[in-house]
């Protein structure tokens, strides 16, 4: 019992979880016959639902496609091509749902996990292995065909999946922070599922494209591809100015084709008064006058573009403002339910757009919101026994709340989701940042991160938002032969491709190199493709406008055991 409980602790399931999750097991001797093919149809009501309040979990009793018990009622009614789930607990506090679809998951299945936010490094195919959580939604291949089982995006819920021989769950994170949910009186739309059967016609990269589009209905895309520079990976908050932007604003021009379509300039972190936080009033001393640099930005030839972190701030924030985790720091993260707060978030977004910026990249959402990484959430997500102020919105809906007044203050400007819920962004931002950040200090992060990230999420470019794998960054630190690879590849990937030249690595190569690269980004094209993304994390080969291109991520001396 020890070892399960340890196993489970890692995998971030509590115990209540283990038993729900039991509960959903067949008998032996019931087990349903093996599909006919690959496919498990769940585009039915799930044959089992529990709930797990704050101390208790409560098997839900089936009447139709309802299901009752304790306060509490769930309904599932297959509508067409989808399963829409709500929610009613007027007076029950609620945690989570779990719902659970017996069957007999073929043995030969390949299984594509999906990211909370942005991944790191993390995604790719593997055999089944029953604990794995799988958020928003994950691909499954047969031998030959691919199929896809998820959840729509924007729902009002975290929502993550579980496959094993005997069936496949989904769990409804329902709380408020770390704590239950009072939704009162309402229903709560918590969340759709769709599925996608696949065809042996398809690649399977091709069925995760149709699927991906299948799970948003309605994507906020620019008008033109993305591309430009941004300063962050030589400069990393610290050696920057107004100045330096300006330099590289006609550096961006400069590499830029002719054309409407003119490149965006991006100042990351480091221009206002606190590092990686605000006020965000005003720049430094070494960025007096935004109003003034945006325009000369435009009088370049380029975009202005700006980094801000729209939940931390050092500015006096009432203590029953800012989210309890973190009552006693210094540094407040705002707690968005509280109305006075986010009107300070689309009061700080309209001040950046007011004073001539035409992008936006807010960042650290997701780690301001729950207080981790997505590579520590696991089924958890947050720390337990902490709530929001308003304690009647799931944490979705607060995500949701904040990304909504974000769109809303940005007006028509281009809005770069950075840490943030991909899954709850999609249809409010045109770029999203889909991997950690790549390195203008070492080659393997960005190999680990940026490659990663563009091959297993380019399914969702165009399908949920323009893909942003991270920078290019091009400095004395990386070694050219691996640094331009990357640019090439992102370059041609037909996603959105964001530059960081140092200036001390710029020479007539690097030069040439950019210019290219600019010259590709700046027109559609059509999306590359892995071609061997179920054999190895970091694809190496790929289809990139009807050719085969080879790619050597490792150089001579391999990987390193380091990476920083």
């Amino acid at each position: 019992m020890r070892a399960i409980s340890l196993e489970m602790s890692q995998q971030g399931i509590s115990r209540r979880g283990l038993l729900a999750a039991s509960a959903g097991l067949p008998a032996a001797a019931g087990q349903p016959a093996p599909p006919a093919t690959g496919y498990i149809d769940i585009m039915r009501p799930p044959d089992l639902a529990t709930a797990l309040l704050d101390n208790e979990t409560v098997p839900l009793a089936r009447e139709g496609p309802r299901w009752t018990g304790k306060g509490i009622a769930l309904e599932a009614n297959p509508q067409g091509l989808e399963l829409p789930i709500a929610i009613e607990a007027p007076q029950t506090p609620l945690e989570r749902i779990h719902l659970r679809w017996r069957a007999r998951v073929p043995e030969r299945w390949r299984i594509l996990n999906d990211q909370w936010e942005r991944s790191y490094g993390d995604l790719e195919w593997r055999c089944m292995v029953g604990e794995r959580i799988l958020p928003w939604y994950f691909l499954a291949f047969d031998g030959k065909a691919t199929h896809g089982y998820g959840v729509a995006t924007g729902a009002s819920c975290f929502a993550f999946w579980q496959v094993d021989p005997a069936g496949i769950s989904l769990w409804l994170d329902v709380r408020n922070g770390g704590g239950a949910v009072s939704l009162g009186q309402r229903r709560l739309d918590a969340a759709v599922v769709r599925a996608r059967r696949g065809s042996p016609e398809e690649s399977a990269f091709g069925s995760a494209r149709r699927f991906c589009r299948a799970l948003c209905a309605k994507p906020r895309l620019a008008a033109q591809p993305s591309y430009g520079v941004n300063n962050w990976y030589y400069a990393y908050g610290q050696n920057c100015s107004a100045e330096d932007m300006l330099r590289d604003s006609s550096l961006a021009a400069d590499f830029a084709p002719a054309g409407w379509n003119r490149p965006f300039a991006v100042i990351d972190d480091g221009w206002q008064i606190t590092n990686a936080a605000g006020p965000w009033e005003r720049g430094n001393s070494r960025f007096p006058d935004m109003v003034r640099l945006a325009a000369e930005i435009k009088q370049r030839g380029a975009r202005p573009g700006i980094w801000m972190r729209p939940l931390y701030t050092t500015a006096a924030i009432p203590a029953g403002a800012r989210i309890g985790r973190r009552e006693n720091s210094r540094n407040a993260t705002i707690d968005p339910t509280v109305p006075d707060m986010l009107e300070l978030v689309r009061q700080d977004v309209r001040r950046t757009v007011s004073w001539g910026f035409e992008l936006v990249k807010h960042d650290y959402s997701s780690f301001d919101l729950l207080g981790r990484w997505g590579f520590a959430m696991a089924g958890d997500i947050t720390a337990a026994g902490w709530h929001f102020a308003d304690r009647s919105k799931t944490t979705a809906e607060v995500a949701l709340a904040l990304y909504r007044a974000i769109r809303e203050a940005a007006g028509d400007a281009t809005l770069i989701g950075c840490n943030t819920f991909g899954h709850l962004g999609a249809g409010l931002f045109e770029l999203q940042r889909t991997g950690d950040d790549t390195s203008g200090r070492e080659f393997h992060r960005t190999r680990r991160m940026g490659v990663n990230t563009l091959a297993f999420r380019g399914s969702q470019h165009g399908a949920f938002f323009a893909l942003d794998a991270d920078c290019a960054p091009i400095t004395p630190d990386v070694p050219w032969e691996l640094a331009s690879r990357w640019l090439d590849l992102v370059a041609r990937s037909g996603t959105a491709l964001f530059v960081s030249p140092d200036p001390k690595a710029l020479n007539a190569e690097t030069r040439a190199a950019i210019k290219r690269a600019f010259a590709a980004a700046a027109q559609p094209q059509p999306l590359a493709e892995p071609l061997d993304w179920m054999e190895t994390t970091t694809p190496g080969r790929w289809r990139i406008q009807g050719r085969t291109v080879d790619y050597d991520w490792y150089g001579a001396e391999g990987a390193t055991p380091f990476p920083r």
